[in-house]
């Protein structure tokens, strides 16, 4: 027909047209396959500079959590006082002649100490027994006089009134026999205020008083100084905000433990028990005094000396334990970060009861899980972690089973 394009070719040749057609079909195929090469190799080159800028996994140590009991303290800061501080003066005047203590030393009730010349209150005795002994003789001779007198008078041999006045010769007599007996009494205390001797035991002071110098009675210097310190007791201050569970236990009629620390709460000196608790709270302070009484047995304990005390409330029974060293802080909040199957960490936030340097009971855990104690600077949730060795007895007794 008119207008009409023939291609004259061969028999079973495809057209031009046709082999146009798959040339392109393969070049797309070969770019096509290209492209996917070279997206391969870039999604590769991606994962190593990924697996180039992540972190190694961090290296932590662990411990378990287990059910346990644990007890409830409380901690304060105390003074060692002493139950009696003796401090005595001269009670008379006169001079020292001996120094019987030792500076430092142990005394007991009853141990002379200084003994003032005695010469004087001595002289005053004998004066005052001598004028007892006048007196009593006047006392006998008026006595059998009396007794004349009334064997008399029986007989109306001798009138009333000579009878009425040697009864009151009686009297007197006996007054001044009782005065003079006074006297005596007096003068032998004056005279026992010659030797000082120790009222309680404990220790006594640097010496304060040499041999030879003059003491006045009710002046203010110093003989010495005794200390009791077998008992002695340490006064601390306790929150009011603890005073009611203290009171539930003491009304109840338990005794309350109270051990004692140095003062770098390092090294434990002494356990006791608490005596006594302060009758109001200090509105300065708001908190109340306790005394708890300690043998001293080892004299470790010294007056005035500061201590840490740690007041033993009560027992938590069947509680979540956690080694302390997993307890984190993040302002008020505490967490753990608990060891996944996956061999990473989980953030847990928890609740805590009560603790010490070891263990810490806390609530929001169960037992039995792993707990990272170490390399928190590097944790974060879902962080990936190895577990480096322990020393054994680290392992023993962060992994041990749960009672």
């Amino acid at each position: 027909m008119k207008g009409e394009r023939k291609e004259n070719v061969p028999d079973g040749t495809p057209s031009p047209r046709k082999r146009r057609r798959w040339l392109w079909i393969c070049a797309a195929a070969i770019a096509f396959l290209i492209f996917l090469a070279l997206h391969d190799k870039k999604q590769k080159d991606l994962k190593a500079e990924k697996a180039a800028e992540a972190p190694p996994a961090a290296a932590i140590t662990v411990g378990q959590s287990k059910t346990g009991n644990i007890n409830i303290y409380i901690n304060a800061l105390g003074t060692v006082t002493p139950i009696y501080t003796v401090t005595l003066f001269s009670q008379i005047t006169g001079k020292v002649i001996t120094v019987h203590y030792k500076e430092g030393e142990l005394v007991t009730p009853g141990d002379l100490l200084v003994d003032i010349d005695p010469e004087p209150f001595q002289a005053l005795l004998t004066q005052a027994e001598g004028t007892l002994a006048h007196d009593q003789s006047v006392l006998n001779q008026a006595r059998m006089d009396l007794a004349r007198y009334q064997a008399a008078w029986a007989r109306n041999a001798i009138a009333k009134q000579q009878l009425d006045d040697q009864v009151e010769a009686v009297r007197q007599a006996e007054g001044s026999v009782k005065a003079d007996e006074g006297a005596v009494a007096y003068d032998k205390v004056q005279l026992s205020y010659c030797h000082i001797v120790s009222p309680i035991g404990g220790r006594v002071g640097l010496r304060l008083v040499d041999p030879g110098n003059t003491v006045f009675s009710g002046n203010s210097s110093t003989l010495v100084v005794i200390t009791q310190l077998q008992p002695i007791t340490v006064v601390f201050n306790v929150s009011e905000d603890d005073l009611s569970q203290i009171q539930t236990q003491l009304s109840a009629g338990r005794t309350l433990k109270v051990d004692l620390f140095d003062r770098a709460n390092n090294k434990q000196i002494e356990n006791g028990k608490l005596t006594s608790v302060d009758n109001q709270i200090d509105t300065t302070t708001g908190t109340v005094k306790f005394r708890a009484t300690f043998p001293n047995n080892r004299f470790s304990l010294f007056p005035n000396q500061f201590v840490n005390a740690r007041l033993l409330v009560r027992t938590l029974q069947n509680a979540t334990l956690v080694p302390t060293a997993s307890v984190q802080y993040n302002g008020t909040n505490a967490f753990v970060y608990v060891v996944q199957s996956n061999n990473t960490v989980a953030l847990r936030q928890i609740k805590v009861v009560t603790g010490n340097e070891k263990e810490t009971a806390v609530e929001g855990l169960t037992a039995g899980l792993l707990l990272a104690t170490s390399g928190f600077d590097r944790l974060e949730n879902g962080a990936a972690v190895t577990i480096r060795a322990q020393a054994p007895e680290q392992t023993a007794s962060s992994l041990a089973p749960s009672p």
